[in-house]
């Protein structure tokens, strides 16, 4: 699919949706404590999504090269899953000193929004809460990077140049994207690049901006459940993310409550 950009009508429709979903991010995340599974997470998750009227557009997504549809209406990635954890296989009971990832998309009135927060479980240490913050932090200084007439070579330099003092892994194989039409859609939008370089931002264009920093090194590999992926060494990963629509001015977050 080329890149698009969306008409003022369907940002409206986007910023609803988007509200939408971060009510129910936040609702699920006020449910994440010791003892919960990351299945009870999903199923609220679901739930919520449907009594809006809305439809989770992740269950039955099948990305290019998949071997199966994913089973899930969120994603569920806890400590070492950088993504993708599938949260009702197995039962993935949560712990005190955990981190979780919640990655959730819906579709409302047929078009899509996408969005990540990483949370603690219970009292955590101090090397997740600096990692949470970083990672959160890296997100906010993506998307004052973009405009119209930025790059997404301009976003990811942004995001590299600010975490790089942190040491930690910025992860290369995934990162953001277009959105809006479907869950996935051009341009990709990496959390590492060059000034200049990549696709043209241009007004009107909905993008999803989601740094995912490991706490190690930056390299993943993909589990044999086909759909998460996890740090190579073992370490802490945290993800963030909004939907934005690209303005002459900036961006406008359509994922916050």
């Amino acid at each position: 699919m080329p890149i698009t950009t969306k008409t003022k009508k369907e940002i409206g429709i986007l910023r609803e949706g988007g509200k939408r979903l971060a009510r129910v991010l936040a609702r699920v995340s006020a449910e994440v404590r010791p003892g919960v599974s990351s299945r009870e997470l999903n199923d609220l998750a679901e739930k919520l999504i449907r009594e809006g009227g809305d439809i989770p557009s992740f269950l039955g997504y099948a990305p290019t090269g998949a071997k199966r549809v994913y089973p899930a209406s969120i994603c569920v990635s806890v400590n070492d899953e950088v993504v993708h954890g599938i949260p009702n296989e197995g039962e993935k009971v949560l712990k005190e000193g955990d981190i979780v990832t919640l990655d959730g998309g819906l579709i409302h009135e047929g078009l899509f929004t996408d969005s990540a927060i990483t949370v603690g479980v219970g009292k955590i240490d101090e090397g997740a809460q600096k990692l949470l913050e970083t990672t959160q932090k890296a997100l906010a200084v993506g998307v004052k990077a973009v405009f119209a007439g930025a790059t997404t070579g301009d976003v990811g330099f942004a995001i590299e140049s600010f975490v790089k003092p942190f040491d930690y892994g910025i992860v290369r194989e995934l990162a953001g994207h277009g959105v809006g039409y479907a869950v996935h859609e051009e341009p990709f939008v990496p959390n590492f690049g060059k000034k200049g370089e990549g696709a043209v931002l241009k007004a009107g264009m909905v993008i999803a901006i989601e740094p995912m920093l490991n706490e190690g090194g930056a390299g993943v590999k993909l589990a044999k459940d086909g759909y998460t992926y996890i740090t190579k060494d073992g370490s802490r990963s945290a993800h963030f993310e909004h939907t934005v629509v690209v303005t002459e001015n900036g961006a406008d977050i359509l994922t916050n409550l």
